[in-house]
């Protein structure tokens, strides 16, 4: 584990985002946080990073970005996170505005000053497909980039999931940026659940954002149970994406080539994970995580969470 990685944390809060936050602010350098359209439309995702930041006590800056996909028009996720993107707590309005509209520009020129930024997107990847396609450089400077998204299976469709469905000419580009790319797709992050008993561990720590969060997870998991007949809570997707890179015992993981569809009928926004063991297979691009110690993980959040909350 390190305190001294250095990330800009690209997302569209978002209960698991919520999450995702605040287990980046206890355990590394967050340059920034820049939000992306997905969960709920911009300027909800804006907001929502925004009362984060406050509830954290953080001065970290905000930068709102892309308001739709590259190509399809934008598509939210309110059936999981209701209209706001963090239905479920009573939650204080933010005190600040964000510090720009110009998430792409200040991703670039964080990590041109400031060389070995870890790239963390846990929404859809318009704001670091626009960042990489308009800076030609910026692929040699990142230290890599740690993603929320896809799997061997879909959520929003049988092949696709959300975030990749949401802009998949957007994660195409991500994934052939040539650089270290690791993949918390929904293979580990199914695996990382909400259950009754982990959030009654977040009640169960004093002070008002553990109760703030206890409340968000409460309506997280209601939302995933009334969709899907074989889990016990919400899948906590976004925080492994931080934590493969604080954490990384916590994971396994396996060396793939991983590309995204963008045509298919059916398929549009599938990740195709190549798992052949031929020898002229193409070369890996991508670290596919494939199992989480779910218990020491929720710890960790537990931890995080209880750093952060004050009567």
């Amino acid at each position: 584990m390190s305190t001294q990685l250095s990330i800009i944390l690209d997302c569209d809060p978002g209960h698991d985002d919520a999450i995702a936050i605040v287990v980046a602010a206890a355990h590394t350098n967050v340059l920034g946080i820049t939000t992306v359209a997905g969960n709920a439309p911009l300027d909800l995702t804006t907001r929502n990073a925004l009362i984060m930041t406050d509830l954290l006590g953080l001065d970290t800056p905000v930068h709102s970005g892309a308001n739709r996909p590259l190509v399809a028009p934008p598509r939210h996720a309110g059936y999981v996170h209701g209209a706001s993107g963090l239905d479920g707590a009573a939650l204080p309005e933010p005190s600040r505005r964000a510090d720009s509209d110009q998430a792409i520009d200040f991703i670039i020129e964080t990590c041109r000053a400031h060389e070995g930024v870890w790239l963390v997107p846990t929404g859809p990847m318009t704001n670091i497909a626009l960042a990489l396609r308009a800076a030609p450089d910026l692929g040699g400077r990142i230290a890599g980039i740690s993603l929320m998204g896809g799997g061997s299976f879909g959520n929003r469709t049988a092949a696709a999931e959300f975030n990749l469905w949401a802009d998949p000419e957007a994660a195409a580009i991500v994934f052939g940026y040539g650089g270290p790319l690791i993949m918390s797709g929904l293979d580990v992050t199914h695996q990382f659940q909400a259950t009754p008993e982990r959030i009654g561990s977040v009640r169960a720590v004093p002070g008002r954002l553990a109760a703030l969060l206890a409340d968000l997870l409460t309506f997280f998991t209601s939302a995933y149970l009334a969709r899907n007949a074989d889990m016990r809570g919400a899948a906590v997707h976004d925080p492994l994406a931080v934590m493969v890179l604080t954490h990384p015992d916590l994971f396994q993981r396996e060396p793939r080539h991983v590309v995204i569809e963008t045509q298919g009928e059916h398929t549009r926004g599938m990740t195709l994970i190549d798992q052949r063991h031929l020898i002229e297979r193409p070369a890996r691009n991508c670290d596919v995580l494939t199992a989480v110690d779910a218990d020491a993980a929720f710890d960790v959040i537990v931890q995080a969470i209880a750093s952060f909350s004050r009567p």
